[in-house]
């Protein structure tokens, strides 16, 4: 690992002011709104620091570690415990633990979470367990191997991650993971949404959601998809053939397991068993008063199309049209509905 610390080449910038005034609004966790911090505006919360990035962007890197980057809600937790499993010769005693921070550290946590929201949102008394910073991120220095979970883009990670460590990217249609997005900013009460689809589409399509825009954070790591040391998934693949997908990951990880092997832990990662697995479900957090548990589970439906269940025809059409703006020119396409998934 090196020592040497790189400057965080981005400035962090707040919204205007009548834009963070309705992100307060809309958002009770984000009184102090967002904050834009890089050269396409990727959003965190407007309570970040600048040595609060800077460390991000020097997180310790390790050649044995394996990271896991996405945008939210387009199979994080899914692909991060196919890849925990894969890693760990599919030892599924050991992974009788809470996904974090037991066996991933999730690095961002202090930089998209707005405390002063969280302290207005979450209700007195709430599990310390369930919403301490520096333990839901986990220990940086643990030995190695470790595993990364970001949702941040690779240009606001270490510029050296790719040259080091094994990285899974997961990228998912738009229409689903924003639908998705929506329940999840409605669970947590410290994300604090309570409007309705129609509102968070709009803006999901003007980036005013923290951790958005999705578009480009995909496009820049298609682009760098043929780097020998990521591997590039979609969530509909995963979906349409989820056997082959494992087979793909295993390969790059550097294990190789029997047909039966693989049809243990599709079985083990399937919808239906997933839904239930309590290390998966963030059913400690559940417990903490933390989350809106009338209106669904962490773990949702995990289905490719069920975007069309949610969207009027004026909405589809909208994000058809912002979509095919901010695809103009790149080569990355999107499976919004597939004849059979697992």
């Amino acid at each position: 690992m090196s020592s040497e610390q790189i400057p965080f080449p981005f400035k962090i910038r707040p919204l205007e002011d009548d834009v963070q005034k309705k992100i307060a609004k809309d958002f009770e966790g984000y009184p102090n709104g967002l904050a834009s911090c890089n050269h396409w505006n990727f959003k965190l919360a407007g309570s970040v620091t600048e040595e609060e990035m800077e460390n991000l962007y020097n997180y310790p890197l390790d050649p044995r570690d394996v990271w896991v980057v996405t945008p939210p809600k387009c199979g994080t937790t899914w692909s991060q415990e196919m890849i925990w499993l894969i890693a760990n010769d599919l030892d599924y005693e050991a992974a009788k633990k809470p996904l974090m921070p037991d066996r991933w550290n999730f690095i961002e946590i202090a930089a998209i979470m707005d405390m002063e929201g969280l302290a207005k949102t979450v209700p007195q008394g709430a599990s310390d367990a369930a919403f301490d910073v520096k333990d839901l991120t986990g220990d940086p220095n643990r030995p190695s191997p470790r595993f990364v979970k970001s949702h941040l883009p690779i240009s606001l990670n270490n510029p050296r991650l790719l040259d080091t460590c094994k990285v899974v990217y997961v990228a998912r249609n738009p229409k689903d993971a924003c639908v998705s997005y929506y329940n999840h900013n409605r669970l947590f009460r410290d994300c604090g949404f309570n409007g309705d689809l129609e509102l968070f589409v709009e803006h999901f399509m003007n980036e005013t959601i923290v951790e958005t825009p999705f578009i480009e954070h995909m496009i820049e790591a298609w682009n760098l998809r043929h780097r020998p040391n990521m591997c590039f998934l979609f969530f509909e693949d995963m979906k349409k053939d989820l056997r082959a997908q494992l087979r793909k990951v295993a390969a790059f990880l550097g294990k190789s397991y029997s047909e039966e092997q693989i049809d243990k832990l599709a079985s083990h990662l399937h919808i239906d068993n997933f839904k239930k697995n309590p290390y998966v479900n963030m059913e400690h957090i559940n417990a903490s008063g933390a989350v809106n548990t009338d209106r669904g589970s962490f773990i949702r439906k995990g289905k490719t199309g069920d975007w069309k269940n949610h969207f009027t025809s004026e909405m589809t059409e909208k994000f058809d049209k912002w979509m095919a703006q901010k695809m103009k020119g790149c080569d990355l396409k999107y499976v919004e509905e597939l004849d059979h998934q697992d």
